[in-house]
Parts: structure tokens; sequence; C-alpha cells
């Protein structure tokens, strides 16, 4: 299983398992790194320019390389929920309080100069976090939300219904 620098699980094998697509590629499949960082001195963005930026792993043609084959891939995932037990984050606008979700980290592969080569993440809820991290759990685990993870979440709920509620200024400050 894939490691962290200190040693603890990140709960999964493969971390290119959990990629649907690399956050440089735009809709009509052309690497969006390649395109902002057109640099003349750049093989990178010169191989792609040649191939009108196309991103060679969703290239109509057919794939020619794997995400893992990138120099520049990254893929962060936007999904607001827990990627092990689908509890949804609610955010408090005006609040300090810890979020519910936390991003995890599944790529830590370093190279010279001991930097991320490649950021993979996902987002599990705290509870979860701290499961695969402290545990033998792993990121693809059918769980249900832990009972405090649900708890906390409802406290949440219930605080932004209060908020979203009427209350004259009248009855709030009295006459």
């Amino acid at each position: 299983m894939e490691k962290t620098p200190e040693g603890t699980s990140v709960g999964v094998d493969d971390p290119y398992d959990y990629v649907e697509r690399c956050d440089h590629v735009t809709d009509d499949g052309r690497c969006r790194y390649a395109i902002e960082r057109a640099d003349p001195d750049s093989r990178f963005a010169r191989s792609l320019r040649d191939r009108d930026y196309a991103c060679p792993v969703v290239s109509r043609s057919g794939p020619d390389w794997e995400w893992a084959d990138c120099p520049h891939f990254r893929c962060r995932n936007r999904s607001r929920e827990c990627v092990r037990c689908g509890l949804e984050e609610v955010r408090m606008g005006h609040s300090g309080e810890r979020p519910l979700l936390e991003e995890h980290h599944l790529s830590y592969r370093v190279s010279e100069g001991e930097r991320l080569t490649h950021e993979i993440t996902v987002y599990l809820c705290r509870w979860c976090h701290a499961k695969v991290h402290d545990s033998w759990a792993r990121v693809d685990d059918d769980a249900a939300p832990d009972p405090e993870a649900i708890a906390a979440r409802e406290e949440r709920r219930s605080r932004e219904g209060e908020e979203l509620g009427f209350e004259s200024a009248a009855d709030r400050y009295g006459e």
C-alpha cells in the first residue's frame, strides 16, 4: 500500500485508480499547463505545441501516455463528500470551526529536491481520515459515516436552518 514520507498508510495501492482526469485538461482535451506556460525552452510545451496542445493521455487518436507519465500531472478531487463513507460537507461561512472534510493526499512520490512529483488528492471526512492514517482502513472500504460525523453534520445543518429563518428586528432586539 502507498505510504506517506512518515510511513503511515494512505489507504490505497494505486493512487492513479482515483483519477478521473488531470486538473490541467480542458474540455476540448488540450493541456492548459502547456498552453499557459508556453516557454520556448520547455521541452514539454514544445512537444505539445506540435500536437496543438492535445493532452497525450486523453488524445482522440488514442492515448500515448498514462497519467503517471505526465511530468505536470495534478488531480484534486472537487467533490464535497467523503470518498470513503459519503458524508457531505456542511460549511459554516463565518465560523472558525474545523471542516467536516479534509483533503487527503494519495500520492507522496518524491523526486530530487524532496518535492511531490504528482498531486493526487481526494476528500475524506476527518473521521475516515484518522482511520486511514491510524489503522488498517482503506479508502475503498465500504463504510458508513461515523455516528459522530453524522451528529456534527446535522448540528451544522440545524444552525444553518436557524440562520435562514426570518426574525423581525423588533423581535430580535426588543422594543
